[in-house]
């Protein structure tokens, strides 16, 4: 998808990683994510923001297809 939409990294081909600066991550920033997901065929994606105290609390995996 050229011009579906723009991922803010892509890691062997596979996995996707979607980058925020936000105090708050709100259920639509992992529904974006796992559209982009869908929209290119792959599972997996990682939601990581920035914004959180931690980093480690900022990491969000979704999966696309979990069930197959």
């Amino acid at each position: 998808m050229e011009d579906g939409f723009r991922a803010d990294l892509l890691v062997e081909s596979r996995v996707i990683v979607e980058l925020k600066s936000l105090e708050v991550i709100a259920p639509v920033h992992k529904k974006q994510l796992l559209t982009y997901l869908r929209l290119s065929d792959r599972r997996l994606g990682l939601l990581i923001n920035f914004g959180s105290e931690l980093i480690k609390d900022g990491i969000t995996r979704v999966v696309n297809n979990l069930a197959e």
